[in-house]
């Protein structure tokens, strides 16, 4: 057998390093692009395929280990042309009983305990009592019954993720950076809905996936940050960078913590391109396929946290952008339509934004604008 190293991958340019998570021990066979470890960088993990099949010899970087682009992590011994994976190992036959030994017959067993004495004529037979129970140990708590023992009080220390403490730094860089700011909002979703219900069926035939609500929120953000440059620009030391184009960043959760992939180039979308760019990004956020330059860049930022039953909060900025439109939960309540009172179902939105940046007058009639392209889909139309 051949002996052949496995390296590690190269990185993307705002990658330097990443702990590694083995998936496999040594000795094991592994298939050719079976996934054998997993890279963790500060963004997203990069999986580590075996180049060709073998078995698995000594890892090179310990679990935990931090890999720089092009090291050497462990070492494949390749098969030869008539290798094959080891085959599941055949049962071996049970042996055959032993002969019957010529010993001694065994003799019954001795009672442990001697029998009772016979009773004596005129008194009647008893059974022993059993003896008395031991007191209770005296109690600490002034009475109060002792807590259950089934329930553990243990605690464990576990490792952050580099995902996780990546994250952890850029939200409290978000806090000490931005003099951050959150207006609120409310949106009818009644003609959405109404929109939805009515060609899903149409549209998912037609494309592929299902027609979402998050494609209407991203239509009409770029819509109103075409409408309000100011939102889309950052500040970058003593200067103001506008941008002409609108990337915008979707929030995901998945379960090492939360992602935002770029959508790139939405001003020029309908709801059909936005749902695919979504279901593309979601679909590689799932299966943790996602790589640095989808999360690259971006200038705006929508977190929904609706899908979880959130009906109110405030989002915190994705640096180094500007601000973010946080979504929530649609639930039915009484409204004032033309001084009559009726259910419909509403949603709470919230615009955080950077103050340094932007003044209140343009947050609130950003999220406006957003509120009526998604309440009235034909102001994207008509451009008012």
């Amino acid at each position: 057998m051949k002996r052949g190293p496995l390296k590690s991958p190269p990185f993307a340019e705002s990658v330097s390093e990443g702990d590694i998570k083995w998936q496999k021990k040594t000795g094991d066979y592994v298939k050719e692009d079976e996934v054998i470890a997993e890279i963790e960088t500060d963004k997203t993990s990069i999986p580590i395929p075996a180049p060709v099949a073998g078995i698995l010899g000594d890892f090179l970087v310990p679990e935990g280990g931090k890999v720089t682009a092009g090291i050497n992590l462990c070492r494949i011994k390749i098969a030869g042309a008539t290798a094959q994976q080891p085959s599941k190992p055949v049962a071996a036959a049970s042996p055959p009983p032993p002969p019957p030994s010529k010993q001694a017959p065994t003799p019954s067993p001795i009672p442990k305990a001697a029998p009772p004495p016979p009773a004596l004529p005129g008194q009647p037979l008893a059974s022993p009592s059993p003896p008395p129970p031991p007191p209770p140990p005296p109690s600490s708590n002034g009475g109060l019954a002792a807590p259950s023992s089934e329930g553990s009080r243990e605690e464990k220390r576990v490792k952050m993720s580099r995902m996780r403490l990546r994250i952890a730094q850029r939200l409290k860089d978000a806090q000490n950076t931005n003099a951050m700011l959150t207006t609120f909002n409310e949106i009818d979703m009644s003609n959405v809905i109404e929109m939805r219900n009515k060609y899903k069926d149409e549209f998912q035939k037609k494309h592929g996936y299902k027609l979402g609500f998050m494609s209407p929120f991203v239509r009409a953000a770029a819509f109103a940050l075409q409408d309000q440059p100011i939102v889309n620009a950052v500040i970058d030391g003593s200067e103001v960078v506008y941008r002409e184009y609108i990337d915008i960043s979707v929030a995901v959760a998945t379960p090492k913590g939360l992602v935002v992939p770029v959508i790139r180039d939405v001003q020029g979308m309908n709801y059909a391109a936005i749902e695919k760019a979504i279901n593309d990004v979601g679909e590689k956020a799932r299966t943790g396929t996602l790589a640095i330059e989808d999360m690259d860049g971006g200038t705006f930022t929508i977190s929904n946290g609706g899908v979880f039953g959130s009906m109110f909060g405030t989002p915190i900025i994705n640096p180094p952008q500007s601000a973010i439109l946080g979504m929530h939960a649609i639930i039915d309540r009484p409204v004032a339509i033309k001084g009559k009172v009726e259910i419909r179902p509403m949603m709470y939105v919230a615009l955080t934004y950077d103050h340094r940046l932007i003044d209140g007058r343009e947050a609130v009639l950003f999220l406006r604008k957003i509120k009526s392209a998604v309440e009235d889909p034909t102001v994207l139309l008509l451009d008012v």
